[in-house]
């Protein structure tokens, strides 16, 4: 590993230590309705309260804009953030300034204490140094566990680890040694598969991977856009029609390579976007003109499994099929529980993450035996684009 990590942290009892963490969770009626990024950090948070840190917790919770936002307050999450580590997680009403530091400094060795959200100040998203300044003046030691945040560079993300000795937290080390693992020294054959809706946000990630991967599949609303480029007539399924050319240059790019792009070769169909909609299965070259593919059909399943099987390294983005509404589902489903078969038998690393795609392994049953499912969304998806992630670099940089 080229960064630090809490392992590297000794003695620590009494240092106050900021950790960056993820609490940009949803919200319903002032009740957190999914609670998954707050369990992501609990072993960071509860590690370092043992060793009688005073942990002081950094984090951003909507877009505020610099502005204080009552429904964007830190406040909403605190409780959660107590019955989830069932331990007092105080709160400070601000960041940095009077407020902050009263609050820091009623803290005993192993207290908790959740500041207000750092974006509240329009120096938080602008890296600005007076803001950092501010921030780092709160602490003694920068730990982040917010891998989420990491493809911004602001105040609390990047910006404190030039201030203050800088160290990857549990769920950060987690998802960068899981990441490695996928594209960064990957076993091989490595497999990716990337569904979803459009081409159009995700060119840069199809060009990136086709550079990588020993085979590309490609699934959902964007297959037929590739399908569409090689002259089939696509009836009334999604399809940008505007990017075949761009179609083409991902699979000329493959082809010099060496990269196989996998496309489907039958596809469920049906007249309308709805459950249970009346629906059949057909060739690719014959889909009717008054139908919209909603899945891959068997054929295209039993293909992919077929790679998937092949792969020592399988990373994936996206649905292959209208997963939401049955029984549009079969293919993601199919698909994802014979690479969580093969993941529990040893023979496969699966990084799965981004997008609809937790949803998707969720909804499949397979998300805990995958290798790694990410829940940071667009940082995963930059990192699959080969983007440079300013948290994650000023950590490397701190070795």
């Amino acid at each position: 590993m080229t960064f630090k990590t809490i392992d590297d942290l000794t003695d620590i009892a009494g240092k106050r230590v900021l950790v960056r963490v993820d609490l940009n969770v949803p919200v319903k009626d002032g009740k957190v309705t999914d609670t998954t990024r707050i369990e992501r950090v609990v072993p960071t948070i509860r590690e370092l309260s043992e060793k009688g840190a005073k942990v002081i917790l950094l984090a951003h919770f909507g877009r505020p804009k610099g502005e204080p936002v009552a429904d964007m307050s830190l406040s909403l999450i605190a409780p959660a953030v107590e019955d989830i580590l069932d331990q007092r997680v105080h709160f400070a009403a601000d960041c940095i300034g009077d407020k902050a530091a009263a609050a820091i400094a009623g803290m005993a060795d192993g207290d908790i204490l959740l500041l207000e959200n750092t974006r509240f100040h329009k120096g938080e998203e602008k890296n600005d140094a007076d803001f950092t300044k501010a921030l780092a003046a709160n602490g003694d030691i920068y730990v982040n566990d917010a891998f989420s945040a990491a493809h911004r560079a602001h105040s609390s993300t990047e910006g404190l680890a030039r201030l203050l000795p800088a160290y990857a937290g549990r769920t950060m080390q987690a998802e960068l040694e899981a990441l490695e693992k996928g594209l960064g020294n990957p076993k091989r054959p490595v497999v990716a598969i990337v569904g979803g809706a459009k081409v159009s946000t995700k060119i840069d990630l199809l060009m990136n991977l086709v550079k990588k991967v020993d085979a590309l599949v490609i699934g959902g609303g964007m297959a037929n856009t590739f399908i569409a480029a090689r002259g089939t007539n696509v009836g009334k399924s999604l399809c940008e029609h505007d990017l075949a050319a761009t179609a083409k240059q991902i699979m000329t790019e493959a082809a010099t390579a060496g990269c196989a792009i996998v496309l489907p070769v039958d596809g469920v169909v049906a007249r309308e976007f709805k459950a249970g909609a009346e629906n059949e299965v057909v060739d690719i070259e014959a889909i009717p003109a008054d139908a919209m593919v909603l899945d891959v059909g068997p054929k295209s399943i039993a293909a992919v499994n077929d790679w998937v099987s092949k792969a020592e390294t399988l990373v994936w983005n996206g649905p292959l099929g209208a997963f939401e509404i049955a029984p549009f589902d079969k293919a993601t489903v199919a698909v994802a529980k014979h690479a969580a078969a093969r993941t529990k038998s040893g023979a496969l690393v699966s990084v799965a993450g981004g997008g609809d795609t937790v949803s998707a392994m969720n909804h499949a049953e397979v998300a805990d035996d995958l290798s790694y499912v990410s829940t940071a969304g667009g940082a995963f998806l930059e990192w699959m684009e080969g983007k440079p992630l300013p948290g994650v670099d000023i950590l490397h940089q701190q070795k």
